[in-house]
């Protein structure tokens, strides 16, 4: 970031290969391996935490809480507690989170159809590691 910038009260414009820009941080959470994960359950519908820690498999309840509170403080995620009993708490996309999920869900099924093609590339790479020895 500019000092120029910083004394006049303005921001730069976004750079994501800035590494001062906040955009970065944004882009570490949504693309987050459960970041990525919670996005695109939540695009399908609302969950309940156990709901979504069953959904998210292989996620730790700590892991999923720590996703939880972070896509919820960058505006992507609303927390909704109600006041019963037992607790009960709901978790569903905002308008922003909603567009994040399209995006990152476009990548992770993009991913599911290319897995053929990244495993032979794989095994082409270790085929040469080996040879190479």
């Amino acid at each position: 970031m500019k000092v120029s910038a910083l004394q006049a009260g303005t921001l730069p414009p976004p750079d994501v290969f800035d590494r001062m820009c906040p955009s970065r941080g944004v882009l570490e959470h949504v693309t987050s391996r459960w970041g990525v994960l919670v996005l695109g359950a939540l695009d399908e519908r609302g969950y309940r935490f156990s709901e979504l820690r069953r959904k998210v498999s292989g996620v730790s309840e700590k892991m999923l809480a720590q996703t939880l509170q972070t896509l919820e403080r960058d505006g992507f995620v609303l927390r909704e507690a109600h006041p019963v009993i037992p607790p009960r708490v709901d978790y569903s996309l905002t308008p922003l989170g909603r567009e994040a999920a399209a995006l990152v869900a476009a990548l992770a099924h993009w991913s599911e159809r290319r897995v053929p093609e990244v495993e032979s590339a794989r095994r082409e790479y270790d085929g040469r590691a080996v040879a190479a020895r």
